[in-house]
């Protein structure tokens, strides 16, 4: 039991370090904090969560190994990866100025439901291939084969929590009124600055792609 103990300790940090670390997931929920609200985000952060259930089940199921040794599915996935994101960028730069107080942050006059932002954190997530390596890597350099399935479930459930645990934190914190009211005055800009960042990676998982 100490060895699980300690194995799980291993996938905590390395899934921390990787949650913690600038990214799509990040992103989108720092975009949807300032233009959305709370609510918003906070969904979207969930279905960041959710998707890591994903990662973890064709983990498990040695699915992910199958996608890995097929160049040209690898690929479909990247640039699936890749154009969502990009999408997601095109939409932020199209952002419109809007009211300048934190109440009357909606962007372009509709807020999203609450499926929509989940779905929305649920496929930036799904669609990244940088994770799926991450997950990959993860099951075959740190967890031990032998290590019983129900144990390795353990520990994707502790990181679908911790997921959207830290997310839903960030949500907190870039909702505050202080800090999303000294944002909304410029906030179109902001959302224009975070579509650049999704086509820059966009952009790096497209490259990634045709290497």
């Amino acid at each position: 039991m100490d060895a699980y103990w300690t194995e799980f300790g291993k996938v905590a940090l390395a899934h921390a370090l990787a949650v913690a670390s600038p990214g799509p997931d990040f992103a989108i929920v720092v975009k949807q904090s300032l233009a959305h609200g709370r609510r918003t985000a906070i969904a979207t952060s969930i279905g960041v969560g959710t998707a890591i259930s994903l990662h973890v089940g064709y983990s498990l199921l040695g699915l992910g190994l199958l996608l890995k040794g097929s160049a040209l599915w690898f690929d479909v996935v990247k640039y699936a990866g890749a154009a969502y994101i990009a999408w997601l960028g095109v939409q932020s730069l199209r952002a419109r100025p809007h009211g300048a107080t934190a109440g009357a942050a909606v962007e372009n006059g509709a807020l999203p439901t609450t499926r929509s932002a989940f779905a929305t954190g649920f496929l930036t997530n799904a669609l990244n291939p940088k994770v799926t390596l991450f997950f990959l890597a993860l099951f075959i350099l740190v967890v031990n084969p032998a290590t019983p399935k129900v144990i390795q479930a353990g520990y994707g459930l502790w990181m679908v929590v911790a997921t959207m645990g830290w997310f839903s934190l960030v949500s907190v914190f870039f909702t505050r009124a202080e800090i999303r009211g000294k944002f909304m005055r410029h906030s179109h800009w902001i959302d224009r600055a975070l579509g650049v960042v999704f086509l820059a990676f966009a952009a790096r998982l497209a490259l990634a792609a045709a290497a």
